[in-house]
């Protein structure tokens, strides 16, 4: 049987990847798919610790520029991204996983508050770890948060699952002749504005050369495939 190519991995789920065809919320259909797909790689003996967005309830930068205050936008995104990974903790537990939730807020009731080494202990028990509430900062995103954790962590890789099959130069959902990269370098994304992570993302991995892998999370074992090792979707890595 072959053997995952990656140890300890960090995924990246965004929130509008729980929705599925709905228009607000948690698909319970989805997010028991994704959950099944986690077990199958958890299975395998990879540490996998998750980042999720909150973009299937709340957009921060929408609201900031439809007049509310950015921080308080944003503290409302953070408080969106704990629900989905209460969410994602119940859908994996269901399934046997054991689960820990983080956050970066304090919200002792429902979750532990980040802390790095027990993070890692959790991981090395083979536990599956969700980094909730971002960065606990205004203005900072959850791909930020992500990369930050995943480099907190030592993690190998960055998976981020989104609602398309890699990244292209276009839309691919609004231009048919829209054209998709395999391999990109964190600078082709940085100068062309290729929307992979945001810019301050971007930079943190490119100035610790952590690769970023893009995929759409929808295709049934997709998640297993990636760890794997297969080519799927865009891989962003040092040129």
């Amino acid at each position: 049987m072959a053997k995952p190519k990656y140890s300890r991995v960090l995924l990246k789920i965004s929130g509008e990847a729980l929705m599925g065809e709905a228009s607000y919320g948690i698909d319970n259909e989805v997010i028991n798919s994704i959950a099944d797909q986690i077990k199958g790689v958890a299975e395998l003996g990879v540490e996998i610790a998750i980042v999720i967005g909150g973009g299937n309830f709340w957009r921060g930068v929408p609201a900031s520029a439809n007049g509310m205050d950015r921080t308080t936008a944003d503290y409302i995104g953070m408080l969106a991204t704990i629900m989905n990974a209460l969410g994602l903790q119940n859908a994996l537990e269901k399934k046997g996983v054991w689960t820990r939730v983080q956050t970066s807020i304090s919200m002792q009731e429902v979750a532990e508050p980040f802390i790095r080494r027990k993070a890692v202990r959790h991981l090395e028990k083979k536990r599956v770890v969700i980094f909730a509430g971002g960065t606990g900062n205004p203005y900072f995103t959850t791909d930020t948060a992500a990369a930050l954790r995943a480099l907190e962590i030592d993690a190998e890789i960055i998976f981020k699952a989104t609602k398309v099959d890699g990244v292209y130069d276009k839309d691919p959902l609004k231009d048919p002749n829209a054209k998709k990269y395999d391999t990109l370098s964190y600078l082709d994304v940085l100068q062309n504005n290729l929307r992979v992570m945001d810019s301050t993302a971007t930079s943190l991995c490119m100035e610790n050369n952590l690769p970023i892998v893009v995929f759409d999370i929808a295709k049934p074992g997709n998640i297993k495939g990636v760890i794997m090792g297969k080519k799927i979707g865009t891989i962003v890595m040092k040129g």
